[in-house]
């Protein structure tokens, strides 16, 4: 391949260009990357970084898109001099290295697909890209080539007192001329979200709405959706083997339906088990990359329940490998929506259902608790966060850009909105249990089949959340989160403290949404 071809890196070693998963793996193997389990999968280690690192993410700033970025805390702008300079660096840091080629695209919907290239300093980095992004035929590529070039340098360390960075890592993504370097991290979940960040910005352009959501199908073709944050569950609820899986993390709604942009899941694993999650515990196999999961070196048998390395083990697979996967990656418009949030302070109902307004106010607040070990900095202990649209770091512009978009498809095709607690009950994080997985399946279900429609529902005093009475399959006095505490008033003080979170997050978006919007969140004191 010509310089041009591999971003300007000249005189490189061996360039392999799209080889197969298998000849990656042998590669990685080779070249001591990882070791090889006993289910065939391919274990890696990332060393330090262990999740994102979210203050070495910067845009370059110049072009159109300076003017629609949202600038701030999580997108900071770098001048093209600075980007330029440390990406030549990383150019002449590459000569005479092996680099590893993948061709993909992002986005199913034929009309709404953008090419990419990953030049890649390892095997199982282009292997993570392979099975994480869609194929694409390299033949069909245009003349001028793939419309984004990512470059993954991870043995280069930035040097903040020279290259102007926060640390030894940088991401830089530049939206004008397609370009994302990543340089000073072994974590692959960089490579991804780089990407999906970049088509976060570009898709409403033409009309989509991107998504950080899993989605599936059922029988009759009804499409629902789940949102949330990392470890809120939506890869393993949205992996029913009574539904097809359209996608594991992100997606658009054009309006030709719903569309997934990836080919592949990226899940996290630690605690992973047959019984609880066995649709992803079967596609843990050759092809498959797992990260920073603790192997036995004489047996090769992976231990899922071992955090010692981080909470943050993930597993990379192809969608090809979960049965019953949509291979089209399409489905019609969304009929039910459900927001994921793990409430760390076990005051949320099990289930809610959102109006509109309703629906907009809570997907603006985006309120989860971060689960240890998904970014770099995280304690072990759950925090309570908000992260608008449930996915606040991969949104180039303003949150409402996104909010009105939803507000717009959920009244145009009556789609449902379920606020879905997949944390804690009985008390706090360290008090009370998580949410039994069966039960939150059958809160799912019920959600999904229309069997909460007509039920009788409570209004919650203190969050002005509806919730149902009885669902089947789920005991009736788990739905009301206030009866599981064994002393109401302790309930009633942490609701309360919760709700002035919310009330607190949502003044940044006052004025910026219609009074009903702000009326249907949690009652201030």
């Amino acid at each position: 391949m010509t310089p041009s071809e591999l971003a300007g890196i000249q005189r490189p070693g061996e360039v392999r260009h799209n080889p197969s998963a298998a000849e990656l793996v042998e590669l990685a193997v080779g070249r001591r990357e990882g070791k090889l389990a006993t289910s065939g999968a391919l274990v890696t280690a990332t060393g330090e970084r262990t999740g994102r690192s979210p203050s070495d993410r910067f845009f370059v700033a110049h072009g159109e898109s300076q003017d629609k970025i949202d600038w701030g805390d999580v997108n900071q702008p770098i001048e093209p001099q600075v980007f330029d300079q440390l990406f030549e660096r990383v150019r002449g840091h590459l000569e005479g290295r092996d680099l590893f080629v993948v061709d993909g695209s992002v986005g199913a919907d034929p009309e709404h697909c953008m090419t990419l290239r990953v030049v890649a300093e390892l095997a199982w980095h282009a292997l993570f890209a392979k099975q994480l992004f869609r194929n694409i035929d390299p033949s069909k590529l245009e003349p001028e080539g793939p419309e984004f070039v990512i470059v993954a340098a991870p043995s280069f360390n930035a040097m903040p007192e020279r290259d102007g960075t926060n640390s030894n890592v940088f991401v830089g993504i530049d939206l004008e001329r397609r370009q994302i370097l990543i340089c000073g991290t072994y974590y692959a979940g960089e490579i991804k979200k780089s990407l999906f960040t970049s088509a976060n910005y570009l898709m409403p352009e033409s009309g989509v709405l991107p998504m950080h959501c899993s989605a599936n199908s059922g029988r009759d073709g009804d499409v629902a959706l789940f949102f949330g944050l990392s470890g809120t569950g939506k890869t393993t609820l949205s992996a029913d083997p009574e539904r097809r899986l359209i996608g594991d993390d992100e997606h658009g709604w054009s309006d030709n339906g719903v569309f997934n942009f990836e080919g592949g899941c990226y899940a996290k694993c630690i605690g992973l088990s047959p019984e609880k999650e066995p649709q992803i515990w079967g596609a843990i196999t050759f092809g498959s990359v797992v990260e920073n999961v603790v192997i036995d070196d004489d047996t090769r048998a992976v231990d899922f329940d071992d955090s010692s390395l981080t909470e943050n083990t993930r597993a990379a697979y192809p969608l090809e490998m979960i049965p019953r996967f949509i291979p089209e990656g399409r489905g019609g418009h969304a009929g039910t929506i459900i927001f994921l949030t793990a409430d760390a302070f076990g005051v949320l109902p099990p289930i809610a259902r959102l109006s509109p307004e309703a629906a907009r106010y809570h997907f603006l607040s985006g309120f989860t608790s971060k689960l240890a070990g998904t970014e770099a900095g995280l304690g072990s202990e759950p925090q309570a966060t908000f992260s608008a649209c449930f996915g606040a770091p991969f949104l180039p512009l303003p949150a409402e850009t996104y909010s009105t978009m939803l507000g717009e498809r959920i009244n145009k095709h009556g789609a449902r909105v379920f606020l879905l607690n997949t944390g804690w009950t009985g008390g706090p994080f360290g008090v009370g249990e998580r949410m039994d997985i069966d039960h939150t399946r059958a809160l799912v279900r019920a959600a999904t089949s229309g069997a909460l429609d007509r039920v009788e529902v409570r209004t919650h005093d203190i969050f002005n959340l509806d919730f149902p009475t009885t669902c089947p399959g789920v005991p009736d006095e788990i739905l009301d989160a206030r009866s599981t505490w064994d002393d109401e008033d302790d309930y009633d003080e942490h609701a309360r403290e919760l709700a002035r979170m919310f009330v607190k997050n949502f003044e940044s978006f006052a004025d910026r949404v219609p009074p009903e919007v702000l009326k249907a969140g949690p009652l201030s004191e």
